[in-house]
């Protein structure tokens, strides 16, 4: 693999002693490909991209990019920042207000021949669309051009290597999905590797190939985010990563294979699941999340709306069954149904997943 992490340590000072920023975080980025950290506010992903950077010494584990040891906590070895060839960009463009778009882009290569610097600048203001900017000043470009800019700059030395830490935060929702989609396309057609910060969901899966999910300083999956989605493989993916709730549930041998028994009915496509005895008596907890679950008015079982978000194209709905437990389902906006008015549902689950019932919970 072109970027590997093995077993990476970082703790920071507290006052109890030292806590673990990153604690003993392992992944593998292709060359090319583009990996997404997403997580809560202090889960260590900030952390995580500072020591790929350099910026923060290694405690445990070792880093390496294209089969060179950049940081090993065994040995000492802590090549410096400038000595990596990573790129990086922040939240804060941090454009040079004197100078051209065109100068702040060749800002890094002023090692270079003038004919070469200018024919790299050239390059670089095509590749993020900005070749007519190329002589203006950094304050007569819009909020998405500068972020533009700043990719431009971080990509003209050619880094092996591209570092994004939450770039597009400070901008509105409609002009950051804009942006993820052309950020993507920027860094595939400049063959980039590259890893992402973000707290958006929704920015995660628009521009990994691979998306992390990070938790006190553990990475709790590593994966393609069609995977993260469908399969998460701990009980904290589950909850963190779309909209949905833990129901009580029932693992129990059928007639093709195991079955899940619900309040919402029986879950047949449970072939991944653990078998029965994987859980005293097959209880334990199904994730239902906001699209497993159909607005059905002719399905037996009824739910009372308790909360409903208007999101245009659907609502969100919040739902409680008569015996108490509570569903949340995304539901066509025509269908505007009031609070506490119940309608049927009925559960529409391709892919089953199921956690033991946690400590202190009794199983029904």
């Amino acid at each position: 693999m072109f970027l590997a992490l093995d077993q990476v340590g970082l703790r920071y000072p507290n006052s109890h002693g030292r806590r673990a920023a990153v604690d003993a975080v392992t992944l593998a980025l292709g060359r090319g490909q583009i990996g997404v950290l997403i997580g809560p506010s202090g889960c260590g992903k900030t952390s995580l991209l500072r020591s790929i950077a350099g910026l923060e010494r290694l405690q445990a584990g070792r880093i390496r990019i294209d089969g060179e040891t950049l940081a090993d906590a065994g040995s000492g070895l802590h090549l410096p920042p400038e000595a990596r060839r990573i790129g990086m960009v922040f939240q804060d463009y941090a454009l040079f207000p004197h100078l051209s778009i065109a100068q702040n882009i060749g800002f890094g290569l002023q090692g270079l021949p003038r004919q070469q610097r200018e024919q790299r600048v050239r390059e670089m203001l095509e590749l993020v669309g900005l070749a007519h900017a190329a002589k203006r000043a950094p304050h007569q470009l819009s909020g998405g051009q500068q972020q533009r800019v700043a990719l431009a700059r971080a990509l003209a030395p050619a880094p092996r290597l591209m570092l994004l830490d939450e770039p597009f935060s400070s901008l509105d929702v409609d002009l950051r999905e804009h942006l993820s989609q052309e950020l993507r396309a920027i860094l595939h057609a400049s063959g980039t590797t590259a890893l992402f910060v973000t707290h958006d969901q929704a920015e995660a899966f628009a521009i990994g190939d691979v998306v992390g999910v990070m938790h006190q300083g553990r990475l709790e999956q590593w994966d393609e985010a069609y995977t993260v989605y469908h399969r998460p493989a701990t009980r904290f993916v589950a909850d963190f990563i779309g909209h949905g709730v833990f129901t009580p549930a029932r693992i129990v041998a059928g007639p093709d294979g195991p079955l899940v028994r619900t309040a919402v009915g029986e879950l047949t496509d449970a072939g991944e699941c653990p078998l029965p005895t994987a859980y005293p008596d097959g209880a334990c907890e199904v994730l239902l999340r906001a699209d497993d679950i159909v607005h059905d008015d002719l399905a037996p079982v009824k739910a009372q709306i308790e909360r409903k978000i208007f999101r245009g194209a659907e609502f969100l709905y919040t739902l409680r069954l008569a015996s108490g437990e509570r569903l949340m389902a995304h539901v066509p906006s025509h269908h505007d149904h009031q609070l506490g008015e119940w309608i049927g549902i009925r559960a529409h689950v391709d892919h089953v997943v199921t956690f033991g019932i946690p400590a202190g919970v009794a199983a029904d």
